[in-house]
């Protein structure tokens, strides 16, 4: 029994599912029962196990004794505002949109309603969440969209503030046809950037020089996703790759070749979902293609 736990602790620990702090300060208190472990009150209390660590100085082997009391972190939350998405409030934190959709049970397109109280992480202080936008009003927050064309919304990277203008063209991420093109798509779906359709294997290549920001496939409907960091602060993405080729933090120059074309995630065919970013703003790709 106490090799399962290990097992499923460790599972948890490398998953990333601790890796990112999800409550806040001390909170309430719970006592210790006969046959608790760690694990089987992070479950019971929906609070990470690396949280509970942390709040009460845990030390390996991570022992509990019955009667023992241990302090559950409060909760922070950010009310929705209107025209926000999920990527823009994970930016005014500093916090990774993968755990703020995790935490909050949310899942693609990410839709996000009116006064929809968001659970923030505890990495978040609590100046930071009071000093926040937290209680106007707003609309639903434009999501991305269906299968063929989600958005990286889903996505968070940590920008420095982007040039406002950029004369400089991006190169085309592939060779192909535009199957699907930018903005509103109808019956509230929105594609926050293009589908280019192409032969599978066909070489994705980088439309500019920058940084890999992210690598992988743990975005739902993305399939191989990878982000770029261009020098000037602007994003580009590449999404329902079927092989990628570089991976987070390595530079790349312009041109390079860094994924192949796939139907990954939620297309059926082969394609390429390519977006451009200035900051937390989808752009039109074509306005910045030659």
């Amino acid at each position: 029994m106490k090799k399962i736990i290990g097992i499923l602790f460790l599972v948890c620990c490398l998953s990333g599912c601790v890796s990112s702090s999800w409550w806040g300060g001390a909170g309430d208190s719970i006592t210790v029962h006969k046959g608790d472990t760690l694990y089987s009150i992070s479950r019971r209390y929906n609070v990470p196990i690396k949280d509970l660590i942390n709040a009460n100085r845990l030390s390996s082997p991570y022992t509990l004794y019955v009667g023992q009391k241990l302090s559950l972190p409060t909760k922070q939350y950010h009310t929705v505002q209107r025209g926000e998405s999920l990527y823009g409030i994970a930016r005014m934190y500093n916090v990774d949109i993968t755990t703020l959709s995790k935490i909050n049970n949310l899942s693609t397109p990410y839709s996000l309603a009116v006064g929809q109280k968001l659970l923030l992480p505890a990495s978040v202080s609590s100046s930071q969440a009071t000093g926040s936008k937290v209680a106007t009003a707003q609309a639903p927050a434009s999501a991305s969209v269906s299968n063929s064309a989600k958005s990286t919304s889903s996505a968070y990277v940590p920008t420095t503030p982007p040039a406002k203008n950029r004369s400089a063209k991006f190169l085309w991420p592939v060779q192909g046809t535009v199957i699907s093109g930018f903005g509103n798509l109808g019956k509230g779906r929105k594609n926050d950037g293009i589908n280019i359709k192409a032969p599978l294997g066909t070489a994705v290549k980088a439309a500019d020089a920058g940084t890999v920001a992210y690598a992988g496939n743990e975005l739902k409907g993305f399939g191989n996703l990878i982000l770029i960091k261009h020098h000037d602060g602007w994003i580009t993405a590449y999404a329902h790759n079927d092989r990628l080729f570089v991976k987070k933090g390595q530079k790349v120059s312009r041109g390079e070749k860094i994924a192949s074309v796939g139907s990954s995630g939620g297309v059926t065919s082969p394609q390429l979902h390519f977006e451009v970013r200035t900051g937390k703003k989808a752009v039109n790709p074509r306005a910045y293609l030659p």
